[in-house]
């Protein structure tokens, strides 16, 4: 039985959640230097990627905004290169990007 897209988001939303906590109170410097705060945050990303592949296409299709396939290219590149990544590109995408796909979700359609 297929999940319900709102429970796809709310797991974006808790995960979204979890990084902003994670790098409440820190900067790049003190990211790039916690090897704990950055697979904590690899992980909560792989999560908003891992759920956003589970959307239907009705409602990304609603929600044209979205990065959807930039979002999933993330959750792949962490998954798939580990040894390739850039935590300084991860770090701009937790205190850029996350954010704003928070607002997006809770934007009413």
């Amino acid at each position: 039985m297929k999940k319900d897209d709102s429970v796809y988001i709310q797991h974006m939303l808790d995960a979204i959640k979890r990084v902003e906590e994670y790098i409440g109170g820190t900067d790049n410097s003190g990211f790039c230097g916690n090897k704990m705060l950055q697979a904590a945050v690899c992980r909560e990303i792989e999560i908003i990627g891992e759920a956003s592949k589970h959307l239907s296409r009705g409602f990304k299709a609603k929600h044209p905004d979205i990065p959807w396939k930039a979002i999933a290219g993330m959750r792949d590149k962490l998954i798939h290169d580990y040894f390739g990544i850039d935590y300084n590109a991860v770090w701009d995408t937790a205190i850029k990007d996350i954010p704003f796909l928070r607002s997006l979700l809770l934007k009413p359609v």
